[in-house]
């Protein structure tokens, strides 16, 4: 058995659909690992399971082994490093800020004594609350578990903004009932390159998981993969 580490809300990336099943970019590059593993171990029969996790647990599941592999949208940094290991980069994006256009926020320098809504354990939680500090700007933070409870926070106006990786925060406002009702503001405050991650003690399942993405690159295989979840 293989068991990758989903995310139920980070469309396009790891997310449930509508018959409760998850797919998702990530999810089709990990599934293209999963295939390397079969060949590799002559197990076509191989049983794959999902596993829900958070932004909040998934490198606790990971290290502590109720999954294998997790498959999200997870950034690659020095600091998780230490904890875990990582397949190569996937993705590239950046923390920005979704507010609705009636706030009249535009920076980073705006939230200046506002509620800022940040999703617990991610580098954009950490990176707002670094700035905040370095700026003296008197932020308020309210903390959420997923990336939908933070949208509702900014509906409901409970928080003037909620800092996540652009890419999340343009796929939410897609999906809002009323996109217009949501803008995105804001340079980058951080870079993320997103990877997923495995434990650091199988060299041997991280060297197999880079070659799998490595050759759809290569293939070009990658594009095909990409429209259909951004394009």
């Amino acid at each position: 058995v293989i068991t990758l580490g989903v995310r139920e809300a980070a469309p396009p990336f790891s997310y449930l659909d509508a018959k409760q099943q998850y797919i998702g970019y990530s999810i089709d590059l990990c599934m293209k690992i999963v295939d390397a593993v079969k060949t590799q171990l002559k197990m076509p029969e191989l049983t794959v399971t999902t596993t829900k996790v958070t932004a909040e647990n998934r490198m606790q599941m990971l290290t502590s082994g109720d999954i294998d592999l997790e498959c999200g949208s997870t950034t690659n940094s020095i600091e998780r490093q230490k904890t875990v290991a990582f397949v190569v980069t996937t993705f590239f994006t950046g923390t920005r800020l979704l507010v609705k256009p009636s706030s009249l926020i535009q920076s980073y320098k705006d939230l200046k004594g506002k509620m800022v809504v940040v999703t617990t354990g991610t580098t954009n939680e950490r990176a707002i609350r670094d700035y905040n500090s370095q700026e003296s700007l008197g932020m308020r933070f309210m903390e959420v578990k997923d990336h939908r409870d933070a949208l509702v926070a900014i509906q409901k106006g409970t928080a003037a903004a909620f800092p996540m990786d652009d890419v999340l925060l343009y796929t939410m406002r897609a999906n809002a009932a009323n996109p217009p009702e949501y803008a995105i503001v804001g340079g980058f405050l951080t870079d993320e390159p997103y990877a997923f991650m495995l434990r650091k003690d199988d060299p041997a399942f991280k060297k197999l998981a880079d070659e799998a993405v490595i050759a759809l690159f290569k293939s070009g295989e990658i594009n095909k993969i990409y429209a259909r979840w951004f394009e």
